[in-house]
């Protein structure tokens, strides 16, 4: 089931103190912290990506598509992915956690698309999925980019290892998705 609360701004303050909590703790002890929220939107299922940005540079990038686990549980998972693996990036040392941004994407319901007209960059995100590979660009890479429909389905190709027209064809499943949006600097939650 795709995510469908709005998040308040207390709620994403907290999603970003947690992400940012929970990453200082694996740094000290390597585990994520026990215990859970007592709100019922941050304990929902969710798909989410989280962002770690040094200055305007992205350090680090991970998420999960799927609806696999709580938001505030995928959220954690996701920031310790963002700092130690994601592949095209050094492991984010732990004196560098107090001047990283957080910037978390909770993704929305998904829905297939049949033409790029069905496309609004900046506001949809795009999954190509053909057998096991699949692309994923977040709704705000289009809009950083200023990028067209047509562009980012051939990006989205692309990143999942694809020709760009790979979407136009009967074997790929195309995909769009809303996502909520938030990093340390709009909601700051204390660092």
């Amino acid at each position: 089931m795709p995510y469908d609360f709005e998040l308040s701004d207390d709620e994403k303050r907290e999603l970003l103190r947690i992400a940012r909590a929970g990453l200082r703790e694996f740094y000290r002890s390597g585990r994520l912290p026990p215990g859970k929220p007592h709100r019922d939107s941050l304990t929902a299922e969710a798909g989410v990506f989280v962002s770690l940005h040094a200055g305007d540079e992205l350090r680090g990038c991970v998420g999960s598509f799927d609806e696999v686990e709580p938001l505030y549980k995928a959220i954690q998972n996701m920031a310790v992915g963002a700092a130690t693996r994601d592949p095209r990036f050094d492991p984010v040392a732990r004196e560098d956690l107090p001047n990283m941004t957080f910037e978390v994407s909770v993704l929305g319901a998904r829905k297939p698309i049949s033409s790029p007209a069905d496309i609004q960059p900046g506001v949809h995100g795009v999954a190509v999925t053909r057998g096991p590979r699949r692309g994923l660009l977040l709704p705000q890479v289009a809009a950083e980019h200023g990028w067209d429909a047509d562009t980012l389905l051939a990006q989205t190709c692309a990143k999942a290892g694809l020709p760009e027209d790979a979407w136009q064809s009967d074997d790929v499943t195309v995909e769009v998705f809303t996502a909520q949006v938030f990093d340390d600097n709009s909601h700051p939650a204390g660092r």
